[in-house]
């Protein structure tokens, strides 16, 4: 791997490159900044690393920042450490916004010094670029996210997919287990076979062995001519037996000896067929739970589980969620011709959102509501709505997270009218009297304010959630806190 430097100071340059070499790099000089951009249009795959220089003499245009710039613009894989012999913090604070990986002082730059800067440059390289090769796999498959629980799924996907052990895939409903599933199948040896999938629940009791092994004709009423099952169809690829949770007790004894000998019977035959299976399961159920319960066989359960993928609900990496949606988006607008976006205080609120169903209830939501919303940008009360309209279908409340608790319901439905009252309650709480002189208009902006305030205490004054909460927009929120002159850090937590 080459080590481009660049350097005015052709002494200097000679030093580095020894030291360079004697680590095993392959140094490469260039001796001011156009040069060494030329040599990057040509040579920028076979760079590993630069050490740029920031002073440069009057010869040159650009100084050691302006080469960063270009260099971070044009080739951001190539990792770049400034040298300066007359470095200051501002440099130094400049350099890293524009994308440095460090920045070292010539003055005290020592060649053990040079050795351990390059060393751990060279450790975070390989392993960003590791990175990059686990989220080239998520992608391809449409599993968006690069947080910590995410990277270790792509980790597991890779190194599980290139074995031919059986994997069981755990999490929620709507985490996306068949993508995972699909993505082992994508890096496995079988990726050129068939990937058949086993819908449990959608299979009758009556036709299971004949749907997975397959009969011959005449083996009962309407087999009229042999069938090949789903084990057949499977043959040298993956089987993906979905919601495997759901099989009734009594059919799992079935998958017991096809398993482990890989090999069927088809119904109605004498004769054994081997086929060459990888199983790969998925369930959102908890196993161990139905097999303490007597609902799961033990044995078909350490059959499936040789190696265990869990997927980690849309609540637990909400860091991912913006880019989940900015792929949702950009979907969309290549498919429809739109030019749609999401306000900031909107992706805030799809960030905190408890999201029951996962990236299946986010992908939704955002479908109806870039179909449906007539402006360019999506906001906070064009999400709500279809969120609460969802939530009442099921009879469930719009939950989203709140600052130091773990979650708060917004109630889905309006609430239930109160059976009349006998007399007629002459005063609210918090003192509004609503038999005093008082016009009706004024009655109303107090109680308005009133509940303005109750909700931005309830949200440690967060004015997106509050805004979600009123089921306003952020900025119908913001002129009527202007207007009333509430002081929203009164409500924020210190």
């Amino acid at each position: 791997m080459k080590i481009l430097i660049v350097d005015d100071n052709r002494d200097f340059c000679s030093t580095l490159a020894d030291v360079v070499r004697n680590q095993g790099w392959d140094p490469e000089v260039r001796n001011s900044p156009e040069a060494a951009l030329t040599y990057l249009e040509g040579h920028n795959r076979d760079v590993g690393m630069m050490l740029l220089d920031i002073e440069f003499g009057s010869e040159s245009s650009m100084t050691g920042i302006d080469t960063l710039d270009a260099s971070v613009r044009l080739y951001p894989s190539i990792p770049v450490i400034m040298i300066s012999g007359k470095g200051t913090i501002e440099t130094a604070v400049q350099a890293t916004k524009l994308g440095a990986l460090n920045f070292i002082d010539k003055s005290s730059l020592t060649n053990d010094r040079l050795v351990g800067v390059l060393s751990s440059a060279m450790d975070r390289v390989r392993a960003d670029r590791s990175n990059e090769e686990l989220w080239r796999v998520m992608e391809s498959h449409g599993i968006i996210g690069r947080s910590a629980s995410m990277m270790d799924v792509a980790d597991k996907i890779l190194r599980y997919g290139r074995t031919d052990l059986n994997v069981l895939i755990t999490g929620e409903t709507g985490t996306g287990k068949k993508l995972v599933a699909q993505a082992l199948h994508g890096v496995s040896r079988r990726s050129k076979h068939p990937f058949i999938t086993v819908d449990i629940p959608n299979i009758p009791r009556d036709l299971f062995q004949s749907e997975l092994f397959g009969h011959v004709k005449g083996a009962f009423s309407g087999a009229m001519d042999h069938k090949r099952g789903l084990f057949h169809q499977a043959h040298k690829g993956t089987l993906f037996m979905d919601e495997i949770g759901d099989m009734p007790l009594e059919l799992q004894a079935n998958l017991l000896l096809p398993m482990e000998q890989k090999a069927v019977r088809r119904v109605g035959s004498v004769e054994t067929e081997a086929v060459d299976i990888r199983f790969v399961s998925a369930t959102d159920r908890d196993l161990v739970h139905g097999m303490s319960e007597g609902r799961f066989r033990e044995q078909l359960y350490h059959r499936l589980r040789e190696c265990e993928i869990y997927i980690p609900s849309l609540r637990e990496r909400a860091a991912d969620v913006p880019a989940i949606v900015e792929y949702y988006v950009t979907k969309h607008n290549r498919e429809m011709g739109d030019n749609k976006r999401v306000a900031p205080a909107a992706m805030e609120y799809l960030q905190q959102y408890e999201w029951p169903g996962n990236i299946r209830e986010l992908n939704s939501v955002l479908r109806v509501a870039l179909q449906t919303t007539a402006a360019d940008e999506l906001e906070v009360t064009d999400l709500h709505r279809i969120l609460r309209r969802s939530a009442a279908e099921r009879g469930a409340p719009v939950v989203v997270a709140s600052p130091g608790t773990h979650q708060s319901s917004v109630s889905s439905t309006p609430s239930a009218p109160s059976a009349a009252p006998t007399q007629a309650a002459p005063s609210m709480d918090n003192g509004i009297d609503i038999t005093s002189d008082r016009s009706l208009r004024d009655d109303l902006a107090m109680v308005d304010r009133m509940k303005i305030e109750k909700t931005l205490e309830r949200t440690n004054g967060n004015v997106s959630k509050s805004a979600a909460i009123l089921g306003v927009s952020r900025e119908t929120l913001h002129n009527k806190i202007r207007k009333y002159g509430i002081d929203v850090q009164s409500f924020r937590t210190r």
